[in-house]
Protein backbone atom coordinates (compact mmCIF):
# COMPACT_ATOMS: atom_id res chain seq x y z
CA UNK A 1 0.00 0.00 0.00
CA UNK A 2 1.28 3.48 -0.86
CA UNK A 3 2.44 6.09 1.64
CA UNK A 4 -0.25 8.71 2.29
CA UNK A 5 0.39 11.91 4.23
CA UNK A 6 -2.29 14.31 5.42
CA UNK A 7 -0.84 17.80 5.87
CA UNK A 8 -1.71 21.31 7.07
CA UNK A 9 -4.58 20.30 9.37
CA UNK A 10 -5.67 23.30 11.43
CA UNK A 11 -5.93 20.91 14.37
CA UNK A 12 -4.98 17.25 14.62
CA UNK A 13 -6.70 15.61 17.61
CA UNK A 14 -4.62 12.61 18.63
CA UNK A 15 -6.81 11.20 21.43
CA UNK A 16 -3.67 9.75 22.98
CA UNK A 17 -3.15 9.46 26.74
CA UNK A 18 -2.25 13.15 26.96
CA UNK A 19 -5.16 14.22 24.74
CA UNK A 20 -2.66 16.14 22.60
CA UNK A 21 -3.88 18.47 19.86
CA UNK A 22 -1.42 19.57 17.18
CA UNK A 23 -1.77 22.82 15.25
CA UNK A 24 -0.78 22.63 11.57
CA UNK A 25 -0.77 18.87 11.99
CA UNK A 26 0.29 16.06 9.69
CA UNK A 27 -0.16 12.31 9.79
CA UNK A 28 1.50 9.64 7.64
CA UNK A 29 0.24 6.10 7.15
CA UNK A 30 0.97 3.02 5.06
CA UNK A 31 -0.22 -0.62 5.02
CA UNK A 32 -3.14 0.38 7.23
CA UNK A 33 -0.92 1.63 10.07
CA UNK A 34 0.01 5.13 11.20
CA UNK A 35 3.75 5.76 10.86
CA UNK A 36 4.14 9.35 12.08
CA UNK A 37 2.15 12.18 13.64
CA UNK A 38 3.40 15.72 14.18
CA UNK A 39 3.53 19.22 12.80
CA UNK A 40 3.57 19.51 9.04
CA UNK A 41 7.06 20.98 9.04
CA UNK A 42 8.33 18.04 11.10
CA UNK A 43 7.04 15.57 8.50
CA UNK A 44 8.82 17.16 5.53
CA UNK A 45 10.86 14.06 4.71
CA UNK A 46 7.76 11.82 4.67
CA UNK A 47 5.90 14.35 2.55
CA UNK A 48 8.73 14.18 0.01
CA UNK A 49 8.45 10.37 -0.12
CA UNK A 50 4.65 10.24 -0.17
CA UNK A 51 2.70 8.70 -3.02
CA UNK A 52 -0.31 10.82 -2.06
CA UNK A 53 -0.44 14.11 -0.13
CA UNK A 54 -3.82 15.32 1.13
CA UNK A 55 -4.17 18.98 2.09
CA UNK A 56 -6.32 19.39 5.23
CA UNK A 57 -6.08 23.16 5.45
CA UNK A 58 -9.19 24.53 7.18
CA UNK A 59 -9.92 21.09 8.64
CA UNK A 60 -9.82 19.23 11.93
CA UNK A 61 -8.43 15.69 11.79
CA UNK A 62 -9.59 13.14 14.37
CA UNK A 63 -9.68 9.39 14.83
CA UNK A 64 -12.70 7.91 13.09
CA UNK A 65 -15.88 7.84 15.14
CA UNK A 66 -16.97 4.60 16.81
CA UNK A 67 -20.60 3.52 17.04
CA UNK A 68 -21.09 1.02 19.85
CA UNK A 69 -24.78 0.15 19.42
CA UNK A 70 -26.99 -0.11 16.35
CA UNK A 71 -29.72 -2.22 14.76
CA UNK A 72 -28.96 -1.64 11.11
CA UNK A 73 -31.87 -3.76 9.89
CA UNK A 74 -34.19 -1.05 11.25
CA UNK A 75 -33.03 1.50 8.67
CA UNK A 76 -36.08 0.66 6.51
CA UNK A 77 -38.61 1.39 9.27
CA UNK A 78 -37.87 5.00 10.22
CA UNK A 79 -40.68 7.37 11.21
CA UNK A 80 -43.25 4.58 11.13
CA UNK A 81 -46.85 5.70 11.80
CA UNK A 82 -48.12 4.16 15.01
CA UNK A 83 -44.62 3.98 16.48
CA UNK A 84 -43.64 7.65 16.32
CA UNK A 85 -45.11 8.56 19.71
CA UNK A 86 -44.96 5.15 21.41
CA UNK A 87 -42.83 4.15 24.42
CA UNK A 88 -40.28 1.36 24.12
CA UNK A 89 -42.54 -1.66 24.63
CA UNK A 90 -45.37 -0.25 22.49
CA UNK A 91 -42.89 0.79 19.81
CA UNK A 92 -41.48 -2.75 19.65
CA UNK A 93 -44.94 -4.32 19.39
CA UNK A 94 -45.77 -2.03 16.47
CA UNK A 95 -42.57 -2.94 14.63
CA UNK A 96 -42.23 -6.67 15.29
CA UNK A 97 -44.87 -7.66 12.67
CA UNK A 98 -43.08 -5.65 9.97
CA UNK A 99 -39.64 -6.99 10.85
CA UNK A 100 -41.13 -10.51 10.72
CA UNK A 101 -41.59 -9.97 6.95
CA UNK A 102 -37.89 -9.35 6.27
CA UNK A 103 -35.95 -11.46 3.82
CA UNK A 104 -32.13 -11.67 3.49
CA UNK A 105 -32.09 -9.06 0.72
CA UNK A 106 -34.00 -6.63 2.95
CA UNK A 107 -31.50 -7.01 5.77
CA UNK A 108 -28.64 -6.53 3.31
CA UNK A 109 -30.23 -3.38 1.85
CA UNK A 110 -31.08 -1.90 5.25
CA UNK A 111 -27.60 -2.62 6.57
CA UNK A 112 -25.87 -0.97 3.63
CA UNK A 113 -28.16 2.04 3.91
CA UNK A 114 -27.36 2.48 7.60
CA UNK A 115 -23.64 1.88 7.10
CA UNK A 116 -23.48 4.44 4.29
CA UNK A 117 -25.11 6.97 6.59
CA UNK A 118 -22.57 6.20 9.30
CA UNK A 119 -19.60 6.41 6.95
CA UNK A 120 -20.70 9.73 5.49
CA UNK A 121 -20.94 11.10 9.02
CA UNK A 122 -17.40 10.01 9.96
CA UNK A 123 -17.79 6.54 11.49
CA UNK A 124 -14.98 4.03 10.91
CA UNK A 125 -16.11 1.26 13.31
CA UNK A 126 -19.62 0.17 14.18
CA UNK A 127 -21.27 -2.54 16.20
CA UNK A 128 -24.53 -4.02 14.96
CA UNK A 129 -27.09 -5.95 17.00
CA UNK A 130 -29.17 -8.27 14.80
CA UNK A 131 -31.56 -10.22 17.00
CA UNK A 132 -34.27 -11.57 14.68
CA UNK A 133 -33.84 -14.00 11.81
CA UNK A 134 -37.02 -14.47 9.76
CA UNK A 135 -37.22 -16.22 6.40
CA UNK A 136 -33.61 -17.36 6.07
CA UNK A 137 -31.93 -14.20 7.39
CA UNK A 138 -28.48 -14.82 8.89
CA UNK A 139 -25.74 -12.70 10.38
CA UNK A 140 -23.82 -13.38 7.18
CA UNK A 141 -26.14 -10.93 5.36
CA UNK A 142 -25.03 -8.00 7.49
CA UNK A 143 -21.35 -8.91 7.29
CA UNK A 144 -21.53 -9.05 3.49
CA UNK A 145 -23.19 -5.63 3.49
CA UNK A 146 -20.44 -4.15 5.67
CA UNK A 147 -17.70 -5.49 3.43
CA UNK A 148 -19.23 -3.54 0.56
CA UNK A 149 -19.03 -0.20 2.41
CA UNK A 150 -15.55 -0.58 3.91
CA UNK A 151 -15.86 0.26 7.61
CA UNK A 152 -14.92 -2.00 10.51
CA UNK A 153 -17.84 -4.15 11.63
CA UNK A 154 -18.53 -5.72 15.01
CA UNK A 155 -21.45 -8.00 14.22
CA UNK A 156 -23.31 -9.31 17.26
CA UNK A 157 -25.34 -12.50 17.00
CA UNK A 158 -28.50 -11.48 18.81
CA UNK A 159 -31.43 -13.68 19.71
CA UNK A 160 -34.91 -13.85 21.20
CA UNK A 161 -36.14 -17.06 22.80
CA UNK A 162 -39.05 -16.07 25.07
CA UNK A 163 -42.19 -15.11 23.16
CA UNK A 164 -45.54 -13.73 24.26
CA UNK A 165 -46.95 -17.11 25.22
CA UNK A 166 -44.11 -17.55 27.74
CA UNK A 167 -44.38 -14.05 29.21
CA UNK A 168 -41.92 -12.31 26.89
CA UNK A 169 -42.48 -9.32 24.65
CA UNK A 170 -41.83 -10.56 21.07
CA UNK A 171 -44.39 -12.60 19.13
CA UNK A 172 -43.80 -16.33 19.20
CA UNK A 173 -43.12 -16.32 15.45
CA UNK A 174 -39.90 -14.38 15.98
CA UNK A 175 -38.31 -16.44 18.75
CA UNK A 176 -35.78 -19.22 18.16
CA UNK A 177 -34.93 -22.50 19.81
CA UNK A 178 -32.11 -21.90 22.30
CA UNK A 179 -29.97 -24.81 21.15
CA UNK A 180 -30.23 -23.54 17.57
CA UNK A 181 -29.25 -20.04 18.74
CA UNK A 182 -26.11 -21.31 20.44
CA UNK A 183 -25.16 -23.54 17.51
CA UNK A 184 -25.49 -20.71 14.99
CA UNK A 185 -23.56 -18.38 17.29
CA UNK A 186 -20.68 -20.86 17.30
CA UNK A 187 -20.91 -21.09 13.50
CA UNK A 188 -20.62 -17.33 12.89
CA UNK A 189 -17.82 -16.89 15.44
CA UNK A 190 -15.82 -19.71 13.87
CA UNK A 191 -16.43 -18.40 10.36
CA UNK A 192 -16.05 -14.64 10.77
CA UNK A 193 -14.45 -13.53 14.04
CA UNK A 194 -10.95 -12.10 13.63
CA UNK A 195 -9.13 -11.49 16.91
CA UNK A 196 -6.05 -9.89 15.34
CA UNK A 197 -5.14 -6.18 15.37
CA UNK A 198 -6.56 -4.49 12.31
CA UNK A 199 -9.53 -6.88 12.15
CA UNK A 200 -12.29 -5.69 9.86
CA UNK A 201 -14.87 -8.13 11.28
CA UNK A 202 -15.42 -9.30 14.82
CA UNK A 203 -18.37 -11.17 16.29
CA UNK A 204 -19.93 -10.84 19.74
CA UNK A 205 -22.64 -12.81 21.55
CA UNK A 206 -25.78 -10.75 22.14
CA UNK A 207 -29.07 -12.13 23.50
CA UNK A 208 -31.49 -9.29 22.88
CA UNK A 209 -32.72 -8.31 26.33
CA UNK A 210 -33.87 -9.66 29.70
CA UNK A 211 -37.48 -9.47 28.50
CA UNK A 212 -36.95 -11.57 25.37
CA UNK A 213 -34.57 -14.37 26.41
CA UNK A 214 -34.41 -16.84 29.28
CA UNK A 215 -32.05 -16.78 32.23
CA UNK A 216 -30.61 -20.04 30.95
CA UNK A 217 -29.76 -18.54 27.57
CA UNK A 218 -28.14 -15.53 29.24
CA UNK A 219 -25.92 -17.84 31.31
CA UNK A 220 -25.11 -20.12 28.39
CA UNK A 221 -24.31 -17.13 26.18
CA UNK A 222 -21.82 -15.82 28.73
CA UNK A 223 -20.15 -19.22 29.01
CA UNK A 224 -19.98 -19.57 25.22
CA UNK A 225 -18.52 -16.09 24.72
CA UNK A 226 -15.79 -16.66 27.26
CA UNK A 227 -14.97 -20.06 25.85
CA UNK A 228 -14.58 -18.46 22.40
CA UNK A 229 -12.81 -15.33 23.66
CA UNK A 230 -15.39 -12.89 22.27
CA UNK A 231 -17.40 -10.09 23.86
CA UNK A 232 -20.95 -9.97 25.24
CA UNK A 233 -23.66 -7.41 24.50
CA UNK A 234 -27.31 -6.82 25.40
CA UNK A 235 -29.85 -4.13 26.31
CA UNK A 236 -30.14 -3.19 29.97
CA UNK A 237 -32.16 -0.76 32.11
CA UNK A 238 -33.38 1.15 29.06
CA UNK A 239 -36.48 2.70 30.63
CA UNK A 240 -38.76 2.50 33.67
CA UNK A 241 -40.77 -0.39 32.18
CA UNK A 242 -37.53 -2.33 31.74
CA UNK A 243 -36.67 -1.89 35.43
CA UNK A 244 -40.23 -2.77 36.52
CA UNK A 245 -40.09 -5.95 34.42
CA UNK A 246 -36.81 -6.96 36.08
CA UNK A 247 -38.14 -6.35 39.58
CA UNK A 248 -41.35 -8.27 38.91
CA UNK A 249 -39.87 -11.15 36.90
CA UNK A 250 -36.50 -11.63 38.59
CA UNK A 251 -36.91 -9.92 41.96
CA UNK A 252 -33.92 -7.63 41.47
CA UNK A 253 -32.74 -4.59 39.55
CA UNK A 254 -31.19 -4.95 36.08
CA UNK A 255 -27.61 -4.49 37.27
CA UNK A 256 -28.02 -7.18 39.91
CA UNK A 257 -29.60 -9.47 37.34
CA UNK A 258 -26.69 -8.96 34.96
CA UNK A 259 -24.13 -9.65 37.67
CA UNK A 260 -25.90 -12.83 38.80
CA UNK A 261 -25.68 -14.28 35.29
CA UNK A 262 -22.04 -13.43 34.62
CA UNK A 263 -22.83 -10.35 32.57
CA UNK A 264 -20.33 -7.94 34.11
CA UNK A 265 -16.65 -7.48 33.29
CA UNK A 266 -14.39 -5.84 30.69
CA UNK A 267 -15.68 -8.20 27.99
CA UNK A 268 -19.27 -6.96 28.43
CA UNK A 269 -20.98 -3.83 27.20
CA UNK A 270 -24.64 -2.99 27.75
CA UNK A 271 -26.77 -0.67 25.64
CA UNK A 272 -28.60 2.32 27.18
CA UNK A 273 -28.43 1.88 30.98
CA UNK A 274 -30.63 4.96 31.34
CA UNK A 275 -32.05 3.79 34.66
CA UNK A 276 -28.88 2.63 36.47
CA UNK A 277 -28.81 3.65 40.12
CA UNK A 278 -25.64 4.64 42.04
CA UNK A 279 -24.98 1.08 43.23
CA UNK A 280 -25.18 -0.23 39.66
CA UNK A 281 -22.87 2.52 38.40
CA UNK A 282 -20.38 1.55 41.09
CA UNK A 283 -20.70 -2.11 40.05
CA UNK A 284 -19.98 -1.27 36.43
CA UNK A 285 -17.03 0.95 37.33
CA UNK A 286 -15.48 -1.73 39.59
CA UNK A 287 -15.94 -4.51 37.07
CA UNK A 288 -15.07 -2.39 33.99
CA UNK A 289 -18.44 -3.21 32.43
CA UNK A 290 -19.13 -0.96 29.44
CA UNK A 291 -22.14 1.17 28.52
CA UNK A 292 -23.20 2.23 25.02
CA UNK A 293 -24.88 5.59 25.60
CA UNK A 294 -27.63 6.35 23.05
CA UNK A 295 -28.97 9.82 23.93
CA UNK A 296 -31.03 10.55 20.81
CA UNK A 297 -32.84 7.21 20.94
CA UNK A 298 -33.45 7.60 24.66
CA UNK A 299 -35.01 11.01 24.01
CA UNK A 300 -36.97 9.75 21.00
CA UNK A 301 -38.58 6.96 23.07
CA UNK A 302 -38.97 9.08 26.20
CA UNK A 303 -36.81 6.64 28.14
CA UNK A 304 -35.09 9.33 30.21
CA UNK A 305 -31.59 10.76 30.50
CA UNK A 306 -28.79 8.35 31.32
CA UNK A 307 -26.44 9.29 34.20
CA UNK A 308 -23.56 9.86 31.80
CA UNK A 309 -21.74 12.40 33.95
CA UNK A 310 -21.68 10.05 36.96
CA UNK A 311 -20.59 7.10 34.84
CA UNK A 312 -17.84 9.13 33.15
CA UNK A 313 -16.50 10.52 36.44
CA UNK A 314 -16.48 7.09 38.09
CA UNK A 315 -14.63 5.46 35.20
CA UNK A 316 -17.32 3.29 33.63
CA UNK A 317 -16.11 2.39 30.11
CA UNK A 318 -18.28 4.44 27.75
CA UNK A 319 -19.06 4.66 24.06
CA UNK A 320 -21.77 6.33 22.01
CA UNK A 321 -24.43 4.56 19.99
CA UNK A 322 -26.93 5.83 17.47
CA UNK A 323 -29.18 2.82 18.22
CA UNK A 324 -31.63 1.58 15.62
CA UNK A 325 -32.71 3.88 12.84
CA UNK A 326 -36.30 3.22 13.84
CA UNK A 327 -35.79 4.49 17.39
CA UNK A 328 -33.53 7.39 16.46
CA UNK A 329 -34.47 8.00 12.82
CA UNK A 330 -30.92 9.25 12.23
CA UNK A 331 -27.45 7.74 12.33
CA UNK A 332 -24.99 10.58 12.91
CA UNK A 333 -22.50 10.11 15.74
CA UNK A 334 -21.49 13.77 16.01
CA UNK A 335 -25.13 14.57 16.66
CA UNK A 336 -25.10 11.88 19.38
CA UNK A 337 -22.05 13.52 20.95
CA UNK A 338 -23.79 16.89 20.87
CA UNK A 339 -26.98 15.47 22.36
CA UNK A 340 -25.03 13.69 25.08
CA UNK A 341 -23.35 16.94 26.08
CA UNK A 342 -26.54 19.00 25.99
CA UNK A 343 -28.56 16.56 28.08
CA UNK A 344 -25.95 16.41 30.84
CA UNK A 345 -25.81 20.21 30.90
CA UNK A 346 -29.60 20.41 31.04
CA UNK A 347 -29.46 18.26 34.16
CA UNK A 348 -26.38 19.62 35.93
CA UNK A 349 -25.37 22.98 34.47
CA UNK A 350 -23.08 24.33 31.75
CA UNK A 351 -19.90 22.76 33.13
CA UNK A 352 -21.39 19.28 33.50
CA UNK A 353 -19.85 17.85 30.34
CA UNK A 354 -17.13 19.18 28.05
CA UNK A 355 -17.16 18.94 24.23
CA UNK A 356 -13.75 17.27 24.22
CA UNK A 357 -14.97 14.64 26.66
CA UNK A 358 -17.92 13.96 24.37
CA UNK A 359 -15.52 13.62 21.44
CA UNK A 360 -13.35 11.23 23.47
CA UNK A 361 -16.36 9.00 24.20
CA UNK A 362 -17.24 9.09 20.48
CA UNK A 363 -13.75 7.91 19.44
CA UNK A 364 -11.22 6.33 21.76
CA UNK A 365 -13.73 5.61 24.51
CA UNK A 366 -15.90 3.54 22.21
CA UNK A 367 -12.94 1.77 20.63
CA UNK A 368 -11.51 0.77 24.01
CA UNK A 369 -14.91 -0.41 25.23
CA UNK A 370 -15.15 -2.71 22.19
CA UNK A 371 -11.72 -4.14 22.98
CA UNK A 372 -10.01 -2.26 20.14
CA UNK A 373 -6.80 -0.90 21.62
CA UNK A 374 -5.51 -0.75 18.03
CA UNK A 375 -8.07 1.91 17.07
CA UNK A 376 -9.42 5.18 18.42
CA UNK A 377 -6.25 7.28 18.62
CA UNK A 378 -3.83 8.86 16.15
CA UNK A 379 -0.38 7.66 17.14
CA UNK A 380 2.34 5.58 15.50
CA UNK A 381 1.38 1.92 15.47
CA UNK A 382 -2.36 2.53 15.60
CA UNK A 383 -4.57 1.58 12.69
CA UNK A 384 -5.11 4.30 10.12
CA UNK A 385 -8.79 5.05 10.86
CA UNK A 386 -8.89 8.80 10.22
CA UNK A 387 -11.61 11.43 9.73
CA UNK A 388 -11.01 14.82 8.08
CA UNK A 389 -13.63 17.42 8.94
CA UNK A 390 -14.00 20.57 6.83
CA UNK A 391 -14.66 23.40 9.29
CA UNK A 392 -14.72 26.06 6.58
CA UNK A 393 -18.32 25.45 5.53
CA UNK A 394 -21.50 27.25 6.55
CA UNK A 395 -22.41 25.09 9.55
CA UNK A 396 -19.05 25.52 11.30
CA UNK A 397 -17.59 28.84 10.13
CA UNK A 398 -17.42 31.34 12.97
CA UNK A 399 -16.12 28.80 15.47
CA UNK A 400 -13.07 30.01 17.37
CA UNK A 401 -12.37 26.65 19.00
CA UNK A 402 -12.70 24.28 16.07
CA UNK A 403 -12.24 21.12 18.12
CA UNK A 404 -15.08 22.04 20.46
CA UNK A 405 -17.06 23.06 17.38
CA UNK A 406 -17.04 19.47 16.11
CA UNK A 407 -19.55 18.82 18.88
CA UNK A 408 -21.14 22.25 19.33
CA UNK A 409 -21.53 23.22 15.65
CA UNK A 410 -20.72 20.03 13.74
CA UNK A 411 -20.23 19.90 9.98
CA UNK A 412 -22.96 18.20 7.99
CA UNK A 413 -20.68 15.27 7.17
CA UNK A 414 -17.10 14.14 6.96
CA UNK A 415 -14.93 15.38 4.08
CA UNK A 416 -12.59 12.38 3.90
CA UNK A 417 -12.60 9.10 5.78
CA UNK A 418 -9.97 6.36 5.88
CA UNK A 419 -10.36 2.90 7.39
CA UNK A 420 -7.27 0.69 7.60
CA UNK A 421 -5.63 3.32 5.41
CA UNK A 422 -8.16 2.86 2.61
CA UNK A 423 -10.43 5.69 1.48
CA UNK A 424 -14.09 5.12 2.35
CA UNK A 425 -15.25 8.72 1.81
CA UNK A 426 -13.51 11.34 -0.36
CA UNK A 427 -14.85 14.87 -0.78
CA UNK A 428 -18.08 13.85 0.94
CA UNK A 429 -18.81 10.92 -1.39
CA UNK A 430 -18.63 7.17 -0.85
CA UNK A 431 -15.64 5.51 -2.50
CA UNK A 432 -16.17 1.75 -2.18
CA UNK A 433 -19.92 1.66 -2.82
CA UNK A 434 -22.28 3.53 -5.10
CA UNK A 435 -24.91 5.72 -3.47
CA UNK A 436 -27.34 5.02 -6.33
CA UNK A 437 -27.14 1.25 -5.87
CA UNK A 438 -27.69 1.53 -2.10
CA UNK A 439 -30.76 3.72 -2.55
CA UNK A 440 -32.25 1.51 -5.27
CA UNK A 441 -31.94 -1.61 -3.13
CA UNK A 442 -33.45 0.19 -0.13
CA UNK A 443 -36.35 1.46 -2.23
CA UNK A 444 -37.10 -2.04 -3.56
CA UNK A 445 -37.21 -3.55 -0.09
CA UNK A 446 -39.21 -0.65 1.31
CA UNK A 447 -41.83 -0.95 -1.42
CA UNK A 448 -42.22 -4.68 -0.75
CA UNK A 449 -42.54 -4.21 3.02
CA UNK A 450 -45.12 -1.44 2.59
CA UNK A 451 -47.16 -3.67 0.29
CA UNK A 452 -47.49 -6.23 3.09
CA UNK A 453 -48.86 -3.88 5.74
Amino acid sequence: MSLIVITNADHLVRMDDRREEIADGAIAFRHGVIEAVGRTEDCAALIEQADTVIDARGCVVTPGLVNTHHHLFQSLTRALPGAINAPLFGWLKRLYPIWAQYRPEDVFAATQLGLAELALSGCTLTSDHLYLFPDGVTLDDTIAAAQGIGIRFHATRGSMSVGESAGGLPPDSLVEDEAAILNDTIRVIDRFHDHKDGAMVRVAVAPCSPFSVSQGLMRDAALLARDKGVMLHTHLAEDADDVAFSLERFGCRPGEYAESLGWTGPDVWHAHCVQLNPAEIDLFARTRTGVAHCPCSNCRLGAGIAPLKAMFEQGVPLGLGVDGSASNDSGNLLLEARQALLLQRALAGPAAFDPRDALFVATRGGAEMLGRSDCGSLEPGSRADIAIWDMADIGSVGAWDKVAALVLSPPVGVRDLFVEGRAVVRDGALVQARRRDILRAADRSLARLKSLV
